[in-house]
C-alpha cells in the first residue's frame, strides 16, 4: 500500500494520461457506424418490398378501378420520406448509441462527432442499398430477359398480321383510296398499290400532296375504281388528309406521352433528392440523441458508484 502522500500525485498523472489517451484516440467509431448502417439498410429495403406491395395492390389494369395515378404517387413519395426518415433515424441512433464514450472530450465535439457518425451511418447505409438493389435489379431483369422473349415469341406468331398492319398504316389508306363502289370494277394490282404507299409516304414528308402527284393518283383511281375524276381527286384528297391527320395524331400523342414521362422522371428525381436529405438530416439528429442516452447511463453509473 503506497504512502498517502503517493497517492494525489498518481491519481492526477493517470488523470493526465487518460485525457491525453481520449483526446489522441480517433473520433471516429468504425463498429457503431457499421452496425448503425447495416440496420439501416435492413429496415430501407423491408420497408420498400412492403410499399411495392401496397402499391401493386391498390393498381388495376381495368378503368375506374384502384387508386388514380395521383394518388399513387402521392402515396409514393410519402412513403419514400417516411421509408427515409423511420431507416435513418434508426441506423443513426444506434451508431450514437453503441459508439465508444469520450469521457474528456468536450461537450461540443461530443455533439459534432455524435451528428458525424449519424451522417456516416446514413452514407454507408446508402451504399449498401444502392449495391444491393442494383445486383438484385441486375439478376431479376436476367431472369426477366428470357421470360419476356419466350413471351414476345408468342405474341409475335399470335398477332403477326396485326402487327403488320401497325407498322404499316400507310397501306390501309392506300387500299381505302382504292376502294370500288362497283362490283365489276377492275380492281387494284400489287404494283399500284405500291406506287400509291410510296407517293403517300414521300409526301408526307412535306406535309402536303403535290398537284401532279394529286393529279395523277387521281387519274389512277379514276381508271382502277370507274368513279368521275372529280370523285377521284376528292377521294385523293380526302384519303390523304386522314392519312396526314393520323400521323400528325400519332406523333403528338408520342411526343405527350414521352414529356409526361420526362416530367415524372424529374419529379421522382427531386422528391428522391428531399428525401435522402431527410434521411441524412433525421440520421444526424438521432445519432446526437443516442449518445446522449448513452452518456447519460454513463454518467448515471458513476454517480452511484459503480463503474
Amino acid at each position: 500500500m503506497p504512502p498517502a502522500s503517493v497517492m494525489p500525485d498518481s491519481q492526477a498523472t493517470f488523470r493526465s494520461i487518460k485525457d491525453y489517451t481520449d483526446a489522441n484516440s480517433s473520433g471516429v467509431s468504425w463498429a457503431a457506424i457499421i452496425a448503425g448502417a447495416s440496420a439501416a439498410a435492413a429496415l430501407a429495403f423491408t420497408l420498400m418490398i412492403l410499399g411495392f406491395g401496397l402499391g401493386l395492390s391498390a393498381m388495376s389494369p381495368w378503368a375506374n378501378y384502384g387508386a388514380s395515378a395521383t394518388t399513387i404517387g402521392v402515396s409514393t413519395i410519402i412513403w419514400i420520406a417516411f421509408s427515409q426518415i423511420a431507416a435513418s433515424g434508426l441506423g443513426g441512433y444506434l451508431a450514437g448509441r453503441l459508439r465508444v464514450k469520450w469521457a474528456n472530450v468536450h461537450s461540443d465535439e461530443v455533439y459534432f462527432r455524435d451528428t458525424a457518425h449519424g451522417f456516416l451511418a446514413w452514407a454507408v447505409a446508402c451504399l449498401i442499398t444502392v449495391a444491393f438493389l442494383t445486383s438484385t435489379i441486375s439478376s431479376v431483369l436476367s431472369g426477366g430477359i428470357q421470360v419476356t422473349t419466350t413471351s414476345t415469341s408468342i405474341a409475335t406468331t399470335a398477332s403477326s398480321s396485326r402487327e403488320e398492319a401497325n407498322s404499316n398504316p400507310v397501306g390501309y389508306y392506300v387500299d381505302m383510296l382504292f376502294r370500288s363502289p362497283q362490283s365489276g370494277s377492275m380492281g387494284m394490282d400489287s404494283a399500284t398499290h405500291q406506287e400509291a404507299v410510296k407517293i403517300f409516304s414521300n409526301n408526307l414528308l412535306t406535309g402536303e400532296l403535290s398537284p401532279d402527284d394529286s393529279q395523277y393518283l387521281s387519274q389512277v383511281v379514276s381508271k382502277r375504281t370507274n368513279l368521275s375524276q372529280t370523285d377521284a381527286e376528292k377521294r385523293v384528297k380526302d384519303t390523304y388528309s386522314k392519312f396526314s391527320k393520323t400521323i400528325t395524331d400519332a406523333e403528338t400523342a408520342t411526343k405527350e406521352t414521352a414529356n409526361k414521362m420526362r416530367k415524372a422522371a424529374a419529379y421522382s428525381s427531386l422528391w428522391m433528392f428531399v428525401a435522402l436529405l431527410c434521411g441524412a438530416f433525421f440520421a444526424s439528429l438521432c445519432a446526437t440523441f443516442g449518445g446522449k442516452q448513452r452518456d447519460r447511463i454513463d454518467i448515471t453509473k458513476d454517480n452511484r458508484g459503480v463503474v
